[in-house]
């Protein structure tokens, strides 16, 4: 079976929607765990701040 070249082109345009939307994806999941490490980070430098005024 062989594809018309605009059955081609709109193969090609979806592969390239797809590969944007999974780059996407993994942009998104990397920023989340990046911002959600520094809140972490964050929060154990003022606990550690708070017990070391408190002693």
């Amino acid at each position: 079976m062989r594809l018309t070249p605009e059955e081609l082109r709109a193969r090609k345009r979806r592969n390239v929607w797809i590969a944007a939307a999974l780059v996407a994806f993994i942009v998104l999941v990397f920023a989340t765990t990046v911002l959600r490490l520094q809140q972490n980070q964050a929060a154990e430098h003022a606990r550690l701040d708070q017990a070391a005024s408190a002693r």
